[in-house]
C-alpha cells in the first residue's frame, strides 16, 4: 500500500483526507508542521504531502532520502519552501497544486477592501471602546462610484475583478502580458491604475529580483490619500517600511494584508504581545490598526479551496503511480 505522511494537518482537515482518499492511501496526518525535529514521522513512507509553512530544505530533504520517500508535494501553489534543486539531485519527485478555489482568496481581499473602503474597522473598533459618535472620518464614498485596480490578473485577480464589477466598481487591470479589454476590466498600465483606483488589490507571485518591493515610495506617491492597498499576494510585494509610514502619515487611507514577512517565524503561533514579533517591520505596521488590518495568512482557508487542495494532491499522487509522473510536476 502506498504510504503517505502528511504535515501540517488542521483538526477540520482530518474529515476531508479522509473522505476525498478514493485510492485508499495509507495516511499518517501529522497536526505540526514538517521541521527537522519532527521529519522522522516520514519513515518508511513512500511519500509526503506538506504545506507553504513546512521547512523543507536540504537538510530536511536528506533526511527524507535517507527515509526512502521518493516524493515531496505541497498541496499548495507555492515552492519558496522547497528546495527542488536538492530534491531532484536526490532523485525525489516535487509536484504542486497551481490552482485551486480562487473565490477563497479573491473573497478574503473583497472583505478586507471594502471593510476599509467604509471605514469600518475604525468605526467598529471605536465603538467597542464605547464611543458612538458619528466621526468625520467616517465619511466615504460607494463602491459603485469607485475605481478598483487589480494588479495581476490571474485566476484569482479576475475572480477579484468579477466580485468588485458586480457591485458596479470600475475596474482597471495591470499585467505584464495584457489581454483586450472585457466586460469586467480594462487593461491599463501599472501608473494609470495607481492614480485612478480607490481601492488597489495585488495579485501577483513573489519572483526575487523581480516582483520585490513592487509598492513603495515611489507607487504609493502616486495613489490617492484616500486610497486602500490590499495584498493577499505575499509580503515581500510591498515595501513594508514605505506601506506602514504612508498609512501614518495619511497618505494613503489604509492597508488590508493576509500576508507578512518573516511568517515562518509568526504564522501558526501564538505570541503574548505585539511586540514579541520578531520582525518588527511588521510590528511597525500593525501598530496602525484600524487603518491596517492584517490576517493570519486564512486565504486559502475555506472548505471548497482546501477540499480541491486534497483532492488534486490525491490526484497528483494517482497520476503518478499510474502513468510515473504527477499531474504538476515541478522540474526547476
Amino acid at each position: 500500500m502506498f504510504k503517505i505522511t502528511v504535515y501540517n494537518v488542521r483538526e477540520v482537515e482530518t474529515s476531508l483526507f479522509e473522505k476525498l482518499n478514493k485510492d485508499d492511501y495509507d495516511l499518517t496526518l501529522v497536526a505540526e508542521r514538517m521541521t527537522l525535529d519532527n521529519v522522522d514521522r516520514a519513515e518508511g513512507a513512500d511519500a509526503v504531502l506538506i504545506t507553504a509553512f513546512d521547512d523543507c530544505d536540504a537538510e530536511v530533504i536528506e533526511k527524507l532520502a535517507g527515509y526512502g520517500v521518493k516524493y515531496i508535494y505541497t498541496r499548495v501553489v507555492g515552492i519558496n519552501n522547497i528546495d527542488v534543486k536538492a530534491a531532484r539531485n536526490l532523485g525525489i519527485q516535487v509536484a504542486n497544486v497551481p490552482n485551486y478555489s480562487p473565490r477563497a482568496v479573491a473573497e478574503l481581499s473583497l472583505s478586507l477592501g471594502l471593510t476599509l473602503f467604509r471605514n469600518v474597522s475604525r468605526a467598529a473598533a471605536n465603538t467597542h471602546a464605547g464611543d458612538f459618535r458619528l466621526l468625520p472620518t467616517y465619511y466615504a464614498n460607494e463602491i459603485h462610484s469607485a475605481t478598483v485596480g487589480i494588479i495581476g490578473a490571474g485566476k484569482i485577480g479576475m475572480t477579484e475583478a468579477k466580485l468588485y464589477r458586480a457591485l458596479g466598481a470600475q475596474v482597471l487591470a495591470y499585467k505584464r502580458h495584457p489581454e483586450p479589454d472585457n466586460d469586467v476590466v480594462k487593461f491599463t498600465d501599472l501608473d494609470n491604475l495607481l492614480r485612478k483606483s480607490d481601492v488597489v488589490s495585488l495579485h501577483i507571485p513573489y519572483i526575487p529580483g523581480q516582483t520585490g518591493n513592487l509598492i513603495g515610495d515611489e507607487e504609493i506617491a502616486k495613489m490617492k490619500n484616500s486610497a486602500i492597498l490590499v495584498n493577499t499576494a505575499r509580503g515581500q510585494v510591498v515595501d513594508t517600511q514605505a506601506v506602514a509610514d504612508a498609512v501614518k502619515s495619511n497618505q494613503i487611507g489604509g492597508y488590508g494584508t493576509d500576508v507578512i514577512l518573516d511568517e515562518d517565524a509568526i504564522i501558526g503561533k501564538q505570541f503574548d504581545s505585539l511586540d514579541d514579533l520578531p520582525n518588527q517591520l511588521n510590528v511597525e505596521l500593525m501598530k496602525n490598526y484600524p487603518n491596517v488590518l492584517v490576517t493570519p495568512h486564512m486565504g486559502f482557508f475555506t472548505e471548497p479551496a482546501v477540499e480541491d487542495m486534497i483532492r488534486i494532491s490525491f490526484e497528483n499522487f494517482a497520476n503518478t503511480l499510474a502513468n510515473g509522473e504527477p499531474l504538476y510536476p515541478i522540474n526547476e
